[in-house]
């Protein structure tokens, strides 16, 4: 069995269709290229054949390069690696350029093959590229279907041509969504992009491809860049329009990336130096580029934590080898918008759901949240008046417990109150059927004290889900001393039917991601009780790659819940209690009234419609602005490492186990610099060495940046985490 099959029917057109084995989605592998480019030889040697049509045997056409071939290559390649992914990278372009040209005789511009993709569903990365490279382009009119080149977002950019091609199709300027935001695009927003030519209904796509090869002309198989006279469209750099176009994306790039995201730089480079020389030369340029992305330690730490570690951990990395625990009916006790939330997602994945709160009207209040997103998506087209009743008809809000039974998982989302939830367990144990299991959805409770109100602490589990349930990709799985594997592996199974990205951890104070957010949240309140200047700490994390600053979080997350948990975290911890100078300021913030955004009024100013208008000015008056300022390093090392020393701290107690699982979940969790990989690839990008020195550097400012005895350990023996702990060192 090969990636491609190859035939030629009774009309001259040949069909190369990818379908690779045992996947549900194509990606390309190195086999797979070579294929390719042996059947367009022999499609172009053929005297039979008329012209090529490419399309999927699946009903998608591809997801896109197995990036495990880029490790690959990258390892085999000895002392020169750059030079491998370089030589690689051209290849492809070849093949690629091959297939463009199709036989056409150099100097005339005639005899070219025409060659048509056909496109039956989602189409990404280096199938988008391959479609580019085709005389035209066929798309089915499937309205799950998307088309793109987000590259972007796991720290590559399109190397395949891509980036060449499609700026030179539309523009620069008009390229910009596509290349250097990631957009896929639904088959008629591709038509008006110039992704592809026509949409077609998806019976008629063979047939319409096959049709068109027939009737194709001469002036079909050339593309514009090849014609005497093309000229870039929206202007080239050195044209009055052109250099205003470049002008503009250099000044949204740096904005939107904070000249922390080496491929988008790279991405424009190669446009713009790709746009001053003919087609093959720009493809040599961004070849070039590429492979200096490729080789930049951030952009290969995204790719293993956003792409690698991300995709093993949904396929069941850390699962334990227990039958299958698909969920077939969940119980959601809580109505409120996080058991709401999670009552959508379950249906609209296919669950059916039974959501209890104290009364009918707030259980039909939950429900009616399931109706409002639904309704969204039928204005944006995405959602059928059918679907949205199907998913509603999954969903029975009431207040009857009894409505319980038969069911096989129940997620608790009550308020976070020890005496409330083990109410409401006892309530649902008592008409669950004994196989079932009970997850607790916390974010600071501890989940071993929490199954004390269990009759089955065996199968008492925590699932954290992170807010807007239906918008946030992970979900953090707690196993408690006494949860056993079965209860894993039906929290791992349900995370992966409503497709999220699970991790999963052992029970502690505030479990992994909160124990590593909180402290960023608190650093940011401490420096401004400090006199750091506001705008300093929030520009600094920014200027970090994170999506928000410390101040602007805990405006959205509210300040009454940071009051609430630091009154039970100083509770539980007494003397041991690290974080009054912090307290002092949510506090006095609370006593104001200036509770976040939920009140229009938190460390930000806001206006009637919510929206805010900056760091609100009555802050200096409460904190005044200290005279000196610090520099901008220590800022960023101070919301860097106490993050960070928290996630090592979270490994060296075993509390995290898989420093995958560290990785994925900061990023995704709370937009932990994603050009970083994750605190641990962070830690490794500079050095156990460097990240304790810059510890030892702020000893003065407390306990919180003690280097842990692991990391020095580390620093000592010239390890790295993932040369220690990665998936590689634990086979060994």
């Amino acid at each position: 069995m090969t990636d491609f099959t190859y035939s030629v029917d009774a009309d001259g057109v040949a069909t190369i269709a990818w379908d690779v084995p045992g996947k549900s989605m194509n990606v390309m592998s190195r086999e797979g290229f070579a294929l390719v480019s042996d059947m367009v030889d022999g499609a172009l040697a053929d005297p039979a054949v008329k012209g090529i049509v490419v399309t999927s045997g699946k009903k998608d056409f591809a997801g896109g390069m197995d990036l495990n071939v880029l490790a690959s290559i990258r390892a085999e390649a000895g002392e020169n690696p750059a030079q491998a992914l370089f030589d690689f990278t051209m290849s492809g372009h070849r093949i690629l350029r091959k297939l463009e040209r199709a036989g056409m005789d150099p100097k005339t511009l005639k005899g070219a093959k025409p060659v048509v993709c056909a496109i039956p569903g989602t189409c990404a990365g280096i199938g988008t590229e391959i479609a580019l490279a085709c005389h035209r382009r066929i798309m089915a009119d499937n309205p799950r279907a998307k088309i793109g080149l987000p590259e972007i977002l796991v720290g590559l950019f399109p190397g395949g041509g891509g980036t060449t091609r499609y700026s030179r199709m539309v523009g620069a300027m008009a390229a910009a969504p596509v290349l250097l935001e990631g957009k896929m695009l639904e088959p008629k927003a591709a038509k008006a992009a110039g992704l592809v030519d026509e949409v077609v209904a998806p019976d008629q796509l063979l047939a319409r491809a096959k049709e068109w090869v027939l009737a194709a002309t001469d002036a079909d198989t050339v593309k514009p860049w090849d014609q005497k006279g093309w000229k870039m469209p929206g202007g080239a750099p050195y044209h009055p329009a052109g250099f205003m176009t470049f002008v503009g994306a250099n000044a949204m790039v740096l904005g939107k990336t904070q000249g922390v995201y080496p491929a988008a730089k790279a991405l424009l480079a190669a446009v713009y130096e790709g746009a001053l020389v003919p087609f093959d030369t720009a493809l040599t340029i961004e070849a070039r580029w590429f492979t200096s992305v490729l080789m930049n330690p951030s952009s290969s730490a995204m790719i293993r934590s956003l792409f690698l570690n991300k995709e093993a951990l949904e396929k069941g990395a850390n699962r334990p080898q227990v039958a299958d625990q698909t969920v077939r009916k969940l119980g959601v006790l809580g109505a409120g918008m996080m058991g709401a939330g999670i009552a959508y997602v379950a249906a609209n994945a296919g669950i059916e759901v039974v959501l209890i709160d104290a009364t009918q009207e707030a259980a039909d209040r939950g429900k009616s949240h399931s109706e409002g997103l639904l309704d969204k998506g039928m204005k944006r087209g995405k959602v059928t008046a059918a679907k949205k009743a199907e998913v509603l008809g999954r969903i029975t809000a009431t207040t009857d417990y009894a409505a319980l039974a038969g069911c096989d998982l129940v997620v608790e989302a009550v308020f976070e109150d020890m005496k409330v939830k083990a109410e409401v367990t006892a309530k649902a144990e008592a008409v669950l059927p004994e196989g079932a299991i009970f997850a607790t959805n916390t974010s600071t409770l501890p989940i071993s004290d929490l199954a004390k109100a269990s009759r089955r602490p065996a199968q008492f589990i925590g699932i954290h889900f992170f807010s807007p349930v239906d918008k946030m990709m992970l979900v953090e799985i707690i196993r408690g001393r006494g949860t056993r594997d079965v209860a894993v592996a039906k929290a791992l199974d349900f995370v992966r039917q409503i497709r999220k990205t699970p991790i999963v951890v052992n029970d502690a104070r505030f479990f992994y991601a909160n124990r590593c957010i909180i402290p960023y949240i608190n650093e940011g309140i401490r420096m401004v009780a400090e006199g750091v200047e506001p705008a300093l700490v929030e520009n600094a994390a920014r200027l970090l790659g994170f999506p928000v600053g410390p101040l602007q979080l805990v405006d959205e997350t509210s300040i009454d819940l940071g009051v609430k948990i630091a009154k039970a975290t100083r509770a539980a911890m007494g003397a041991a209690y690290p974080d009054e100078a912090v307290d002092a300021v949510l506090f006095a913030m609370a006593d104001k009234g200036r509770l976040g955004r939920k009140a229009n009024a938190g460390f930000y100013a806001y206006d009637e419609k919510g929206g805010r208008t900056g760091l609100w000015e009555g802050l200096a008056g409460l904190w005044p602005v200290a005279a000196a300022q610090p520099d901008l390093a220590e800022v960023q090392h101070r919301l860097m490492l106490v993050q960070v020393l928290e996630a090592v701290r979270a490994l060296e107690e075993g509390v995290l186990t898989d420093i995958r699982e560290g990785d994925v979940g900061a990023i995704l969790g709370w937009g932990f610099a994603p050009w970083s990989g994750g605190p641990f690839s962070w830690l490794d990008m500079i050095g156990a060495g460097k990240a304790v020195e810059v510890c030892e550097g702020l000893a003065g400012k407390g306990a919180r940046f003690a280097a842990p005895e692991l990391l020095r350990d580390m620093a000592t023996k010239g390890q790295s985490f993932y040369g220690r702990f990665g998936t590689d060192a634990r086979a060994a």
